[in-house]
């Protein structure tokens, strides 16, 4: 069912809501007070219960096979099913909450039994979390920290053949709302050739697209460039929170560590595939005297349309500007087609060499920036390293992050012609180090 073919909903808070319209339909786990995690698609200001509707008998055939595979309060089994039990799912939910559909009334007379309010309820994480892959596809952030260090040479050679990417914590990846405690760790201060230990000084956001992993593949059989969008179940926010200085002390040779496993944030609503079929794009051409893909990394649909045009935001709200009711401050206005590499080439690359990827996996994107200011993905690029700090309308200046910001982070699809979707927040909050 296109987007184009999707009316209005009976709901009514869906009908032109920021994120979660009737297009939309974002899955995620959430409870209720004195409940379990279950699992829930997200309509307007509700959450609609999947699994009170699967005992209220509101699904069948492979709608409900879709619906029994996200019991349990997490969705790896679903996301294990593919785009099969997606478009079921998705269609039987349209059906449900499309204006003039004939089961509104019994909906509906369950109430929050079925459609709780969003605001009533705690959101989790969306599934289990085996593995986690951050890449480093914003060209455009690669370039802007690599002039910080390599004026001359910002991008190392191989960066234009291979998908750059390490090996993360999934342990310490919490949904959005949860607070950001202030790392500790080793630095080496600036004109000393001993490190110290203690609070880190140069806290950092990066803004990131999140990637959750569909069906997976046997260890030894890699997922063939052509196939690799089938692999992929769906799209977040993430925020990989850094430490720079501890960063820029433990980094060589082998990469980031305690500088970044402290804590991920991630938005807890899935947007499928579907949801964001709209929005696809051309992957941008590469500029003239650029490589192209290597054969395992090219295929000529995914160069067509496995690009999105994701608008990507951050804002910051520090102590001060709650004191003041001054709201949030944008730092941020950027977008998915920055990325020099597509998803499907993501998926490619990790499991060439046979690396055994499962349902539920999440890959980071990497900081998308764009080339311009007001575009960039960090304050490591905002201030250059701290050499520019920003003023903010509350009269406050930052080069890093102090104790009590917050970073919002916030994603849109717009198209002439389509429902606008959104992705809901990604929010957390600096408390000080213990």
């Amino acid at each position: 069912m296109t987007q184009t073919s999707i009316t209005r909903s009976w709901v009514a808070s869906a009908n032109g809501h920021a994120d979660f319209p009737l297009q939309n339909l974002p899955l995620g786990v959430f409870s209720v007070k004195g409940s379990a995690p279950r699992s829930g698609v997200a309509i307007g200001d509700h959450i609609f219960d999947l699994e009170a509707a699967l005992e209220a008998g509101l699904f069948e055939g492979a709608a409900r096979a879709a619906v029994e595979a996200t019991r349990g309060g997490q969705l790896n089994a679903f996301f294990e099913q593919g785009r099969e039990a997606r478009v079921a799912l998705r269609e039987r939910l349209i059906e449900l909450f499309k204006e003039g559909s004939t089961l509104h009334g019994k909906i509906e007379a369950q109430g929050a039994k079925l459609l709780p309010l969003a605001a009533n309820c705690e959101m989790h994480l969306p599934a289990k979390i085996n593995d986690y892959t951050d890449f480093y596809v914003g060209i455009e952030h690669a370039q802007n920290v690599g002039k910080l260090f390599r004026p001359d040479n910002p991008l190392l050679p191989n960066y234009k053949y291979v998908p750059i990417g390490y090996h993360g914590r999934a342990s310490t990846i919490r949904p959005s709302g949860t607070d950001v405690r202030r790392p500790k760790g080793q630095t080496l201060p600036a004109g000393q050739t001993e490190p110290t230990f203690g609070p880190c000084a140069r806290l950092d956001y990066e803004l990131e697209l999140g990637i959750w992993i569909g069906p997976g593949n046997e260890m030894g059989d890699p997922i063939a460039i052509g196939d690799a969008a089938d692999h992929i179940a769906g799209f977040c926010l993430l925020n990989d929170w850094s430490a720079r200085d501890i960063q820029a002390w433990e980094y060589q040779p082998l990469g980031p560590f305690l500088s970044k496993s402290f804590i991920t944030s991630i938005s807890p609503w899935v947007v499928t595939a579907e949801a964001l079929e709209p929005f696809r794009r051309a992957q941008p051409a590469r500029p003239e005297g650029d490589p192209q893909p290597l054969p395992y990394l090219f295929d000529k649909r995914d160069q067509a349309a496995g690009a999105f045009d994701i608008e990507l935001e951050v804002l910051l709200l520090t102590e001060s500007m709650r004191e003041q009711n001054i709201p949030a401050q944008r730092l941020t206005l950027s977008n998915t087609q920055h990325m020099y590499w597509t998803v499907a080439q993501l998926v490619a690359h990790h499991s060439v060499n046979g690396c055994q990827l499962q349902a539920g996996d999440l890959f980071g994107s990497g900081t998308l920036s764009g080339p311009e200011n007001g575009q960039f993905g960090s304050l490591l690029e905002i201030t250059e390293g701290g050499k520019k700090p920003i003023e903010l309308a509350s009269g406050e200046v930052r080069k890093f992050l102090e104790d009590g910001d917050e970073i919002i982070l916030r994603a849109r699809c717009r198209r002439e012609g389509f429902a606008s979707i959104g992705f809901g927040e990604c929010r957390g909050k600096v408390l000080p180090a213990r």
